[in-house]
């Protein structure tokens, strides 16, 4: 006769002992992350805390997180100077114009590479991927030499051209992989309508792909932000300069004004901030479904 298992119980009748839960590791994984998280953060802390002290007690001992002269002139001096206003006007023209033309690139060009075959395909495909690979640095002498010569020294124009060298590859690489993620039977349906490629694409497919142009715009926002060596190379004066250069021109010859140059941090920072913080949902999300084979 077979005796049956009862619940918590073996077959021959005797009690389970509870399985030993895996606290100790859940712990220390915690733990880890809370110092990896605090390790992270507190330059950012202390960024923000010495955009607040007086230029005179920054380097002061012992060093206070909480400053005892608490003052906004850094912040006044930054919002209230022309020059500098227009460091940032000049970010955000370049970093806005070359996230919204990478993407209308980008997308067109997924497309192609997703949804058909071409003779060369796999040669652009390599090139792509080649191109991510060349450190920019050892592009610098001869895309200087090319702007000067188009006569784009100077000019928003300049930037932004070839910061789309940089963030064209990386975006068409991840839109690729998003519209692979797509049904084809979607263009198919389109096509069966009466209706062509380009409104299967912009009616159909760029709706639903909304988290993978998202998290694509924000990196691509990211690197034109905050890139400092051809925006340094590529432009003279300074109302063509971007903040990562106005934050170097704070540092003079004889002294530094260190509490406007974490005040004017702080204040680069924020646009990527509340990008990541309001589209995080789409980020994450677009970043997974792109990470798949070409």
């Amino acid at each position: 006769m077979t005796t049956l298992a009862t619940p918590g119980r073996t077959a021959s009748g005797v009690p389970l002992r509870p399985q030993p839960k895996h606290t100790g590791k859940k712990v220390a994984v915690i733990a880890g992350l809370v110092v990896g998280a605090c390790f992270a953060a507190l330059p950012v802390l202390w960024m923000l805390a010495s955009s607040f002290k007086q230029n005179s007690e920054i380097f002061a001992y012992p060093p206070r997180l909480i400053t005892q002269g608490f003052s906004f002139d850094a912040y006044t001096t930054i919002l209230t100077d022309p020059t500098k206003l227009r460091f940032f006007l000049n970010s955000y023209v370049v970093a806005l114009s070359v996230t919204l033309l990478t993407l209308l690139v980008a997308v067109h060009a997924a497309y192609a590479f997703s949804r058909y075959e071409f003779w060369g395909k796999k040669t652009i495909n390599v090139i792509v991927v080649s191109v991510q690979a060349v450190p920019p640095i050892t592009l610098l002498i001869p895309y200087f030499g090319l702007v000067v010569v188009l006569k784009l020294y100077n000019t928003y124009q300049g930037l932004i051209l070839t910061y789309m060298v940089f963030t064209l590859p990386y975006a068409i690489i991840m839109m690729t992989g998003y519209f692979n993620t797509l049904p084809r039977e979607l263009d198919e349906a389109v096509k069966m309508d009466g209706a062509g490629p380009l409104t299967a694409l912009w009616r159909i497919l760029l709706p639903i792909s909304i988290p993978g142009m998202v998290s694509v715009g924000i990196y691509t926002f990211m690197i034109a932000w905050n890139e400092f060596l051809f925006a340094l190379t590529l432009t003279r004066t300074e109302d063509m300069r971007t903040v990562p250069i106005g934050i170097q021109l704070l540092m003079g010859q004889h002294s530094y004004e260190w509490n406007e140059m974490m005040a004017m941090s702080i204040l680069g920072a924020v646009p990527v901030l509340v990008l990541f913080l309001f589209f995080q949902r789409y980020f994450i999300g677009g970043m997974t479904a792109g990470a798949v084979k070409i």
